[in-house]
């Protein structure tokens, strides 16, 4: 019975673990020191997603995208113009080939990028 209450006493004693005096200044040092790696993180994630699109635009200017999306919005226009002629009850059709289809569907993929870009920064 003896060796029963001293596991008892003996546990209760590991359960309740003592407040020391300075656990106060410790818990504001560990705050202060995990905040201050958040800041660091979000400035590098900042500072790399800046790198990112300077380099991504650099990208798009030397590859000639602009120019290739105009002829792009050129061939489109000869197809509208063919597909008016094959079926001239398709308007959809027609007002999706031209240019405006191309800027729509580019404005819903930086759309969807954006939703994308702040559900990932959310989650770190």
């Amino acid at each position: 019975m003896a060796e029963t209450d001293f596991e008892r006493r003996l546990e209760r004693l590991f359960a309740e673990a003592p407040e020391l005096p300075d656990c106060v200044a410790f818990a504001n040092g560990v705050e202060r020191r995990l905040s201050r790696g958040w800041q660091a993180r979000r400035w590098l994630i900042g500072a790399a997603g800046v790198v990112g699109g300077v380099i991504g635009a650099s990208q798009l200017v030397l590859s000639n995208l602009f120019q290739r999306v105009e002829n792009a919005e050129e061939s489109a226009r000869a197809l509208s113009v063919s597909l008016a002629q094959v079926a001239p009850g398709a308007e959809l059709m027609t007002a999706l080939s031209g240019g405006v289809g191309i800027w729509v569907a580019a404005g819903l993929a930086v759309l969807t990028l954006g939703f994308a870009l702040s559900r990932v920064i959310e989650e770190i």
